[in-house]
């Protein structure tokens, strides 16, 4: 039996009820209908959630490459870095030794003074004042008074550098002795040493 398109418009919706009593072009189009619909809600109900998690996974996977490949240069790396850290802590060792001890510090005092003494100035003040802790160390400052001329100023400053301990220099105020010193000049001053404090003092702080 022949069946024209015109036939299909004139289609009444009872007689889809009786699909089974329909024209066989009219049943595949239905059917071809049907498995469209069906591929289509399948899609967005197990397809795109599935695409969702592959976005996610595939987003994750570059980030753990990204991690790798920083920790496979790091390894790389690693104979340097230990090597950079070995240097450091014979850096910081070298100066550590540079850091008169608790006992050491008196010793200190006496080259400070003596070595004003040679350079031939007059000391006036030679005040320690005492530790004053900060992190891992502690500051000893010593306030100084000395007259002398400036080539001895320069001579007591290098012989003060040339110490095997650490010692700065600060607060440096030079001005003339007086009126009948002629030549003379007073210089005022702070030396600081410092001192590493270990465990027991820290946790004295």
């Amino acid at each position: 039996m022949a069946f024209s398109l015109e036939d299909l418009n004139s289609l009444d919706i009872n007689d889809i009820k009786n699909i089974g009593t329909a024209p066989g072009i009219v049943k595949g189009i239905l059917i071809v209908v049907l498995c469209i619909i069906v591929a289509v809600a399948g899609y967005f109900t197990l397809t795109t959630p599935k695409l969702e998690e592959l976005n996610k996974i595939e987003k994750e996977e570059l980030q753990l490459k990204s991690v790798f490949d920083e920790k496979a240069a790091k390894a790389a790396n690693l104979d340097a870095y230990k090597q950079q850290l070995d240097e450091m802590r014979q850096s910081f060792g070298a100066l550590l030794r540079q850091l008169p001890n608790k006992t050491e510090i008196e010793t200190l005092l006496t080259d400070i003074s003596q070595t004003g003494i040679s350079s031939g100035l007059e000391i006036e003040l030679f005040k320690p004042e005492g530790l004053v802790p900060k992190d891992f160390y502690a500051e000893y400052p010593i306030k100084l008074k000395v007259t002398g001329r400036y080539h001895q100023f320069a001579q007591f400053i290098s012989g003060v550098a040339a110490l095997p301990r650490i010692v700065t220099l600060q607060n440096i105020d030079i001005e003339p002795a007086g009126k009948d010193a002629g030549v003379k000049l007073s210089m005022e001053l702070t030396a600081v040493t410092y001192q590493y404090l270990d465990e027991t003092e820290l946790e004295i702080q």
